[in-house]
């Protein structure tokens, strides 16, 4: 039997703990970046800043320094991408996932769907954000160059 370059093997225990691994990195430091934030503007910390859509907006400083927040997160969760999940075509399907399942937290934290407009706009750039950067970060150390000769240098 010939052996395959990369070859994927369904291992749905890997896959549920990589979900739990970004889920837990993705509110970790979400509660980090928003405890920076707070400590800038001297405001209170709350739960409402990570589930409740109506935080997020553009007409006062703390809505607009949360989104700072997210777009922050979304970055830090990028080298989540990299460092755990290390391969460039699954990175769109975690990130879908972690703001799937943070609609999700929210919509039950709200007992309905996030009905702002901001909400929605964050919430997809830092979606597109955390894929694209994540999958670029993964692919430059995908297409990396291997060593094929690690023998010493013989001069002929």
């Amino acid at each position: 039997m010939g052996s395959h370059f990369r070859s994927y093997i369904w291992d749905p225990v890997l896959i549920l703990s990589q979900i739990v691994l970004m889920q837990c990195i993705y509110y970790s430091f979400l509660g980090l970046w928003l405890a920076v934030v707070d400590s800038l503007v001297q405001t209170n910390r709350s739960l409402d800043q990570i589930f409740s859509y109506e935080v997020l907006g553009f007409a006062t400083m703390q809505g607009r320094l949360s989104m700072m927040a997210f777009i922050l997160n979304s970055l830090t969760c990028a080298l989540g991408l990299l460092f755990f999940i290390r391969r460039g075509k699954q990175c769109l399907d975690f990130t879908i996932t972690v703001h799937f399942f943070h609609m999700m937290g929210c919509w039950l934290y709200n007992a309905h769907l996030p009905a702002a407009l901001s909400w929605w706009l964050v919430n997809v750039a830092c979606m597109a954000l955390m894929a694209v950067i994540g999958e670029y970060l993964c692919m430059r150390t995908e297409l990396r160059a291997i060593p094929v000769n690690s023998g010493p240098k013989s001069n002929l």
